[in-house]
């Protein structure tokens, strides 16, 4: 019986195969370590592949979030639901859910996490009465719950609806529309011709609301790709997703300038996400483009409307919560790496050597703990721009 030669394929495979493995024993040896090297852990989730696995994510995730495993809120009791004012809504949004979980999975165990899922979110708005329900949060809970399950899910989702979706989470819309007021800037940095053909076309930026208060949960139907981006998301700052959002619409820029220029055509256009994007390219586009163009170089022409309780100012007190999870030696490591990859970072798409970007971006969560205080505010027109550029890089 003649033996099949290995084809190009199969070779490929052994690589990514061999790449994984490495990447999960690299994983797993930071959480080994006491304390555990965060920004490590940041960069590995950002960098290609991301947590590569559900068991992995488990582990990882509490630590970007700073959520200690050992100390999680207590089960739910019955007297949860009772006048609760948003229990209707919360039940009428699980109940249209259905195609948040995975196909196939059997009537009664999917009728069980629908019941968790209203639960976890009651939990973290009784826990929170500052924060208020919206239309798409139960998309980002479920994705936690899916992953590492109800009570892990409900610590790890309080802590990011009081930080990275705190903004969501105001009575009003006024700072999300402003988070989405940062869409324009961004593609005007990179494509003014399509900045200018939007502009026209008046289509607006409503296009990119679910993808933004979803985390894109909603839009996507594959939930590998959707974990993929909480991996990026978590790691890094909380207006990532606008840029995200931002590298889609660019990636997209041929179709959009071949339509008609009418709001219509284009908000018809771009309202529909192709499910087979290059995702770790576009990953990578996004972290770059944040590099490239911090949002403290966007604000001024974002600026809408004075904003005191936006994530980028909450973010402070949850950075430097997570600081605290590493010796000084390795903050101080981290700053010399900041600072030689902000030198690689002097125009837009150039190469520049990807752990540099990687290390930028791991630590970008961590500039208070890591100096940044210590830097000059720039003094802008927008009123709450001296506080949000201590969290960010110049």
């Amino acid at each position: 019986m003649a033996l099949r030669r290995p084809s190009p394929n199969d070779n490929g495979r052994r690589d990514c195969d061999s790449k994984k493995k490495r990447k999960e024993a690299e994983i797993c040896q930071v959480l080994n370590n006491d304390p555990v090297d965060v920004a490590a852990l940041r960069r590995m989730a950002i960098s290609e592949g991301g947590l590569l696995m559900d068991e992995i994510r488990c582990r990882v995730w509490p630590k970007l979030l700073n959520v200690k495993t050992e100390d999680l809120p207590p089960p739910p009791g019955k007297e949860l639901r009772e006048d609760n004012k948003d229990y209707q809504q919360v039940l009428l949004d699980v109940r249209r859910s259905l195609r948040r979980f995975p196909p196939g999975m059997p009537d009664e165990q999917r009728e069980g996490l629908q019941e968790k899922l209203i639960d976890s979110i009651l939990q973290v708005l009784q826990r929170n009465p500052q924060l208020h329900y919206y239309q798409g949060y139960h998309d980002i809970v479920v994705t936690f719950l899916l992953v590492v399950g109800e009570r892990l899910a409900t610590a790890l989702v309080e802590k990011l609806s009081t930080h990275h979706l705190r903004d969501f989470m105001d009575p009003t819309m006024d700072n999300t529309k402003h988070i989405l007021n940062y869409l324009m800037p961004i593609i005007d940095q990179v494509n003014p011709e399509l900045h200018d053909f939007m502009q026209r076309a008046e289509v607006g930026t409503i296009f990119a609301l679910s993808w933004l208060i979803t985390w894109f949960g909603h839009v996507l139907s594959d939930f590998r790709h959707v974990v993929r981006l909480y991996d990026f998301f978590l790691a890094c700052h909380p207006l990532m997703p606008i840029y995200f959002a931002a590298v889609i619409v660019l990636y997209r820029a041929e179709e959009v300038l071949a339509c008609e220029c009418d709001m219509a055509s284009v908000h018809h256009l771009l309202s529909q996400i192709p499910q087979d994007l290059p995702y770790e390219t576009l990953i990578s586009r996004a972290g770059d483009l944040f590099v490239q163009f911090p949002p403290s170089e966007l604000a001024r022409e974002a600026a809408q409307q004075q904003a005191e309780r936006t994530a980028a100012s909450t973010f402070k007190d949850f950075e430097l919560a997570s600081a605290q999870q590493r010796p000084d030696t390795v903050l101080r490591q981290r700053f010399r790496e900041r600072l030689r990859a902000e030198e690689g970072a002097k125009s837009l798409m150039t190469t520049k050597p990807r752990t540099n970007r990687f290390v930028k971006l791991a630590v970008m969560g961590l500039t208070v703990a890591l100096g940044a205080a210590a830097l000059a505010v720039v003094k802008s027109a927008l009123e709450w721009a001296p506080k949000f550029e201590l969290q960010i890089f110049p």
